[in-house]
């Protein structure tokens, strides 16, 4: 299966504790589909709720496709994602916890399709940030400390 990466969202990993990935198919008209090949799409203030059943992505944005007409697409609105209803009720009862929240984490095509990576996620506090940082900064210190060894 041959997967194209078009927007990730690295900062979620900084921000939140990943505890569970879904993928999910988005439900998007022609021109942001178009748009999405070009590679126009932006998570950073992107995420997710559960109404009525139906989970949504809130706050992506899709840029305009370059050679639409008048009649394009709105870059921010509410879409909503295509998972099964097991996985709806997963995802419903553990943000009905206090703390957890859906976030996207990328958005790729795979086989030709659109696909949303969500994760369930817990933020993080500040000083599991600063840990966070001082652990990668260790690990880097030691590849680079083994590297001039050799």
């Amino acid at each position: 299966m041959d997967i194209k990466i078009i927007a990730s969202n690295r900062k979620a990993y900084h921000e939140f504790h990943i505890l569970e990935k879904f993928e999910a198919g988005l439900e998007l008209s022609g021109s942001e589909v178009k748009s999405l090949r070009e590679g126009r799409a932006s998570l950073k203030e992107g995420y997710c709720l559960v109404r009525k059943g139906e989970v949504w992505a809130v706050g992506l944005h899709i840029s305009p496709y370059s050679h639409t007409g008048y009649s394009g697409h709105e870059p921010v609105r509410d879409r909503r994602l295509l998972l099964n209803r097991r996985e709806i009720g997963k995802l419903q009862k553990a943000v009905d916890q206090k703390g957890m929240t859906i976030v996207p984490l990328r958005i790729y095509f795979k086989s030709g399709w659109a696909k949303l990576e969500i994760a369930l996620a817990k933020g993080k506090h500040h000083y599991d940030k600063k840990e966070a940082l001082k652990a990668k900064d260790l690990k880097r210190h030691t590849e680079r400390e083994m590297r001039n060894y050799r």
